[in-house]
């Protein structure tokens, strides 16, 4: 069985090769290997650069996007170009930690679940800004309102799918609605997620965290568009 790990990157000069040496190291269950694919979203520092450097590594493709399209444009990309039975999606920086995958693993391996998210407000969180706590607190409530499930944190980075069942969606959002509208679509199609703790380390803007309120109005607008269409 292979496992993908997406990671979409835009201007993550000064993380990317940490991260992507974090996932390489990490173990994962016998008979489990990895593919890690780097989707560089048109980044303008030295991101391109850097990443030449993973190279000649055959556990790491990297793909570049001539402009920035946007975090969902990116990860599309690595679920199409992606060859593994399950896909994982990463991001860039150092918030979220590769040794949470075996926990994520477990539960989609017992057959527990179709879908599994790594949950900060069930694990640990450090550094979170209080109106990022707040929003995401309240998008949780917005979004189980809507679909009737108890879901504790649907804009995780982390995300666990299986191959057939992500590639079979058309993902049609842009920026950071694909946490939206994936979890909205899966819910629609009777798909289980089960959500395991995991521990996030925030950063702030200075340190390059690309979240903001238009892209998040933009991730709760979706949740009433995904409502009402497939």
């Amino acid at each position: 069985m292979k496992l993908s790990i997406i990671i979409p990157a835009y201007n993550e000069e000064n993380t990317i090769l940490d991260i992507i040496h974090a996932v390489r190291a990490v173990g994962l269950p016998s008979g489990i290997e990895k593919e890690i694919l780097v989707i560089n979203d048109g980044s303008k520092d030295r991101t391109a650069d850097v990443l030449k450097e993973v190279a000649t590594h055959t556990d790491v493709k990297v793909f570049h996007q001539h402009l920035n399209q946007g975090k969902t444009e990116a990860i599309r990309r690595g679920i199409k170009e992606a060859t593994g039975d399950l896909i994982l999606i990463q991001d860039a920086d150092l918030e979220y930690s590769p040794g949470e995958y075996p926990g994520l693993l477990k539960p989609l391996l017992d057959n527990k679940a179709d879908a599994v998210y790594g949950s900060r407000f069930l694990g640990k969180i450090e550094d979170m800004k209080f109106i990022n706590r707040f929003a995401n607190r309240f998008s949780n409530v917005c979004f189980n309102l809507l679909f009737g499930v108890h879901l504790t944190d649907i804009n995780t980075c982390l995300k666990l799918f299986r191959a057939k069942d992500i590639k079979a969606l058309t993902i049609r959002s842009n920026h950071f609605a694909f946490e939206t509208e994936v979890s909205a679509k899966f819910i629609k199609k009777g798909l289980s997620i089960f959500e395991v703790p995991i521990n996030y380390q925030a950063r702030t803007q200075a340190q390059g965290k690309k979240i903001d309120w238009p892209k998040a109005l933009d991730m709760y607008w979706a949740m009433i568009v995904y409502r009402i269409r497939d």
